[in-house]
């Protein structure tokens, strides 16, 4: 270890609370007893429904369904699209788990899309692999937003529909247009480390009207459809209802109660959690070896967490790095590390795909180091992270 002996006492895992006008409406559901979507009474809304409908309208879209997972999400999404088993889907190298996970659930195959340094779907790539799908389920990895402009020409010229996992990116936009917009279908997490926090859920949101009955009726809606406030009208379930199977994946009044007052607050949160990124970016600036993410002026990024790279470093090197690191108390998880190692992982540890290298993806996924940045953290905890993680790479790079 160097002269520095400054370390961090904070805990990359603890969320905010959640808000008291959430646990208080949360306890009188207890005490109802009533935490079923459809256990309701007379006309009464609900919370689910009413979570829907704020979500809807704080995207902008005409339909939301609340579910039970992001990953749930992503398999509703897959399946309200008319992906069939055997299906092809193209989705990116750069991504966590549930991903694929959620297109090998229907039984179609994932066909990865490079990444690029900024850390972003590679669409160089992607017109190159442009026929080989007709979805693209792409991820906004760790909130990084690609050119969505020419995404959308590359899809729309080689038909492919696009789905969008939003997990990292809820209330984030490029060219002022919301995360989750763009696509056909856009769907986010509600999960613990997210933007919004309850535990497991997951949203989906749409303008088409029959991939919204058909998720409606997926969830497990047993012929409830009209308890949902942001659904299609009864004409459009009529056309489907008997012919799309119960998957059933609904989200329950209880979460949907502590997520309603975290949505009022989304725009003040959004703009702390970028203050956060600021203050480590500004700390890790001109760092010897190490390279930030640059970040498009036409991307509005939400960053709950922080990456950087070591760029063409040695696997011994960046282990060293991260070991010096915990050692101060910061923890960095690392893509590329050998093993996957909790939520890190790279499309080669899913050998259920058969997926030709990429050697230039390779490059970029064996140098990505990532961080949590909860709002638990202070901007003075930030400066901290920056200073550590800054005075331990520059060991390592000044003795390599």
């Amino acid at each position: 270890m160097g002269e520095e002996t400054e370390r961090f006492a904070g805990n990359f895992t603890q969320q905010e609370p959640i808000p008291e006008e959430g646990i208080e409406r949360a306890v009188e559901i207890m005490r109802s007893g009533r935490l079923h979507r459809y256990n309701l009474v007379g006309e009464e809304e609900g919370e689910v429904s009413a979570l829907e409908r704020e979500f809807a309208a704080y995207m902008g879209m005409d339909y939301c369904l609340a579910v039970a997972s992001g990953g749930y999400a992503l398999a509703c999404a897959l399946r309200a699209v008319g992906v069939q088993p055997g299906d092809r889907v193209l989705t990116n190298a750069f991504t966590l788990a549930p991903v694929p996970g959620a297109i090998a659930s229907v039984g179609a195959v994932p066909v990865f899309v490079g990444v690029t340094e900024g850390l972003v779907i590679d669409l160089d790539d992607l017109e190159a692999k442009s026929d080989m799908a007709d979805v693209l389920m792409l991820s906004h990895m760790r909130g990084h937003i690609c050119d969505m402009d020419r995404l959308k020409v590359i899809c729309g010229v080689n038909g492919i529909r696009i789905i969008e996992d939003c997990a990292h990116t809820m209330g984030a936009r490029w060219r002022g247009r919301l995360s989750g917009s763009d696509g056909l279908v856009g769907c986010f997490s509600t999960q613990t480390y997210k933007h919004m926090n309850s535990g497991e859920g997951g949203l989906l949101v749409t303008n088409d009207a029959e991939v919204a009955a058909k998720a409606v009726m997926l969830s497990g809606s047993y012929m409830l459809y009209g308890r949902h406030g942001a659904a299609p009208g009864a004409e459009v379930f009529e056309a489907i209802k008997y012919d799309t199977p119960n998957v059933s994946g609904r989200m329950d009044h209880l979460r949907a109660a502590i997520l309603r007052p975290q949505l009022k607050a989304m725009p003040a949160k959004c703009a702390e959690w970028n203050a956060r990124y600021a203050r480590v970016e500004a700390g890790l600036k001109g760092t010897p070896g190490l390279t930030l993410v640059k970040r498009p002026e036409e991307e509005d990024y939400v960053a709950s967490s922080f990456q950087f790279l070591l760029l063409d470093w040695s696997d011994e090197a960046i282990a060293d790095v991260i070991a010096r690191c915990l050692a101060r108390g910061v923890e960095l998880k690392w893509f590329g590390g050998a093993e996957p190692a909790g939520f890190t992982s790279r499309y080669d540890s899913w050998r259920y795909v058969q997926a030709e290298r990429m050697p230039a993806s390779d490059r970029v996924l064996r140098g990505i180091l990532d961080m949590r940045l909860p709002l638990t953290f202070s901007l003075e905890d930030c400066d901290t992270l920056a200073r550590i993680i800054r005075a331990e790479v520059g060991a390592v790079f000044q003795r390599a």
